[in-house]
């Protein structure tokens, strides 16, 4: 008998133990937002924990687990403006590490409302502002995701729209063959 070890390899987007079909790898990530796109999610976790966990692993949700990964992501959902220069090596270090990115809500989408903050001219920044630019290492402009990495869908939204997302959600677990097991 040949021993063909590629065989016996567990894919990384399997289950573990007997339920051995695929999973979509997902990351869920916030940067400058309300975070009301994170909350709404949290929500939808309430009605749909015991299926999506059957087809989906969280394998980075901050709001959920203290123990993340960035590596081998299907899909990383992004919501909020990016707003310094940290923040942006953030994300394109996400992209990195996932095959597809999508913009949560408006302030992913768009930048707005964070990048109104782009418009102010220096005389109407006082030391109170500057103070909260420099202590919280805010950069000089504020950015929408896809001013800074490649995003291959998005939800709008301020908060994002739930039927858009489970739309979203389920173009993702059909692309990676996963909604024959929802």
């Amino acid at each position: 008998m040949i021993w063909d070890h590629m065989a016996t390899e567990r894919s990384p987007h399997q289950a573990s133990g007997s339920d051995q079909h695929k999973r979509l790898v997902v990351g869920w990530f916030s940067f400058t937002c309300c975070e009301d796109s994170t909350i709404l999610f949290t929500e939808l976790l309430n009605d749909h924990l015991d299926e999506w966990k059957k087809v989906m692993e969280f394998r980075h949700m901050k709001a959920l687990k203290t123990n993340n990964s960035l590596s081998g992501l299907d899909v990383a959902f992004i919501e909020g403006a990016i707003s310094s220069e940290s923040q942006a090596n953030e994300v394109r270090q996400i992209r990195e590490n996932a095959k597809y990115v999508v913009a949560i809500g408006a302030c992913a989408c768009t930048g707005q409302p964070s990048t109104s903050r782009n418009q102010f001219v220096s005389e109407q920044l006082n030391e109170r502002i500057r103070w909260y630019l420099g202590h919280f290492d805010y950069g000089k402009e504020v950015k929408s995701l896809g001013e800074v990495i490649e995003v291959d869908d998005m939800v709008r939204g301020c908060p994002m729209k739930v039927t858009s997302f489970l739309q979203t959600l389920e173009k993702y677990l059909y692309l990676f063959d996963v909604a024959q097991h929802v």
